[in-house]
């Protein structure tokens, strides 16, 4: 098929994973990124010819993001020269009903499909311009169970929702051999890796005053950065080859779900265990779902930070025993069909149906 694939085709996201195993699918994919390419969060504070600063934030909070890059215009002109098949929209917010609408009114069998790994039944994941265009699109796949009842993203006007799991990178996350500089660099006993919040802020503190020592990654942690002598904030993201690295030189990566987004397993859900590392999560119906309790993965109820605790001091001591987790986790990921390339063949069969 030929699709149009409108995401952010950095090379840090997962929207960029997606667009790539499509391409080794063998569909011809084009593609136009509404961020400009070089541009990473919480690196990246500035680029020539980006609107970053007061004007855009003023825009997004009245639910009018700028199309800085021209996307509705990019795409209405590549519309001229492809016969597209599909057009794939990875939460560009900044895309306008009337370019969709003229997409289809030149080629009524055209698939429209929306994708995004956010909840966007909430208010700031939204802009004026998905809530007008969500009810062109043929198809939302969304990770968000709760996305799925009627009285969500059905009301705002979707058509067909369907509920698609995460997924990981057949080509990235997998076990990587680590050098003497990768193992002073990343090493860790027990490590997060993911952007602030208040909740699993407050669970690695109780862990760290009870002598446990943690290494987080991720953006929005400066204000913790001197909480404690046992947590260590790194206060930088790591992407791509340093994420896999990190994780492969834990020996525990906890895994805390996102409450904004209302989250029943995430991203770092598949990804862990993909690369081999030893998962301890939040237990939930999804999790438990996707690794087996004990076998496959490691749970702690969220409401328990006791049982968190103590299940970080046993799997420190027994090695042997997280290896094998980690090791029939990452089995799991691949007899279970967990990669992008898996996931995509799901939501293609999907569009079939139609």
């Amino acid at each position: 098929m030929t699709i149009l694939f409108i995401g952010d085709l950095n090379e840090y996201g997962r929207c960029y994973q997606r667009y790539m195993a499509l391409k080794d699918m063998g569909h011809k994919v084009i593609g136009v990124s509404y961020m400009p390419i070089g541009y990473h969060p919480g690196i990246t504070n500035d680029l020539v010819g980006f609107e970053i600063g007061a004007i855009k934030k003023v825009f997004n909070k009245l639910g009018y993001p700028l199309d800085s890059l021209k996307i509705n215009e990019k795409v209405l002109g590549l519309a001229k020269y492809f016969a597209f098949d599909i057009v794939w929209i990875e939460k560009a917010l900044m895309l306008r009903h009337r370019t969709l609408n003229k997409l289809r009114e030149d080629k009524p069998e055209i698939k429209i499909i929306f994708c995004s790994e956010d909840d966007m039944v909430v208010r700031y994941n939204q802009s004026k311009y998905f809530l007008k265009y969500l009810s062109i699109c043929d198809t939302v796949f969304t990770t968000k169970s709760y996305n799925c009842n009627p009285e969500e993203l059905h009301f705002l006007g979707a058509k067909k929702v369907v509920l698609v799991d995460n997924a990981y990178c057949k080509y990235m996350h997998g076990p990587t051999e680590l050098s003497n500089d990768d193992e002073e660099y990343f090493s860790a006993g027990v490590g997060f890796i993911g952007t602030f919040e208040l909740d699993r802020a407050k669970k690695m503190l109780y862990l760290a005053g009870n002598g446990i020592k943690i290494r987080v990654w991720g953006n929005g942690w400066h204000k913790w950065v001197n909480k404690h002598r046992n947590l260590r904030i790194e206060n930088k993201p790591v992407y791509g080859k340093d994420y896999v690295k990190a994780i492969s030189a834990t020996k525990i990566n906890l895994c805390f779900l996102r409450k904004a987004n209302r989250d029943l397993q995430t991203s770092r859900s598949i990804e862990v265990p993909a690369c081999g590392g030893f998962m301890l999560a939040e237990r939930t119906n999804e999790h438990q779902k996707l690794f087996e309790e004990g076998k496959e993965a490691e749970y702690f109820d969220i409401d328990n930070p006791k049982e968190l605790l103590e299940k970080v001091k046993y799997y420190l001591q027994d090695e042997h025993k997280r290896k094998r987790i980690a090791e029939a986790g990452r089995q799991r990921c691949i007899s279970s069909g967990y990669s992008h390339h898996d996931r995509l063949n799901f939501m293609l069969a999907k569009i079939e149906d139609e």
